[in-house]
């Protein structure tokens, strides 16, 4: 986050009058919190970004107190996609390029010590996709990928809602 969005978030918490939340600057792989003193964790389509998804649950794993709650909103890919798509910024920005195999998130979620780790809503992309749209065509033009190529890829993509406990 940046101070900018800091800010904005403390105000929004001061205007609707919330008093048990706390906003920190930090990492996602390195968290400014101690130990075992949080009580849950929300995340919306971040961590698929890291390079270092596993440090990241751990980080997570350590900061929540027993029994503590992980709640987040992540891509996963149903099966490997081309390396000149994962690589562009494009699918980078939209979430895509960062993205793990689905049975290897879950693997380091479980991993990094958490239990209790399922799906509770899940739609891939391809549900959502509006392949008349023209920014969607200019990038399939600038990745070189036919209509039935992005269509497949679309049905590779996954977007999760997963919950955890400590």
């Amino acid at each position: 986050m940046t101070d900018a969005m800091l800010e904005k978030a403390r105000a929004n918490a001061a205007k609707a009058g919330v008093t048990n939340v706390e906003f920190r600057k930090g990492h996602i792989e390195a968290l400014p919190v101690d130990d075992a003193s949080v009580d849950a964790i929300i995340s919306n389509c971040v961590i698929n970004l890291s390079p270092e998804k596993d440090r990241v649950y751990r980080e997570a794993h350590r900061v929540l107190r027993p029994g503590g709650r992980l709640m987040i909103s992540d891509i996963v890919l149903e099966r490997a996609l081309p390396e000149r798509v994962l690589e562009s910024i494009d699918a980078y920005i939209g979430c895509v390029g960062g993205a793990s195999l689905r049975a290897a998130y879950f693997e380091i979620i479980e991993k990094a010590g958490f239990r209790e780790v399922r799906v509770l809503r899940e739609a891939r992309f391809a549900q959502a996709m509006d392949f008349d749209d023209p920014r969607l065509k200019e990038l399939m033009e600038r990745l070189d990928i036919s209509l039935d190529e992005a269509k497949s890829y679309g049905d590779a993509v996954t977007s999760v809602h997963v919950f955890a406990r400590k």
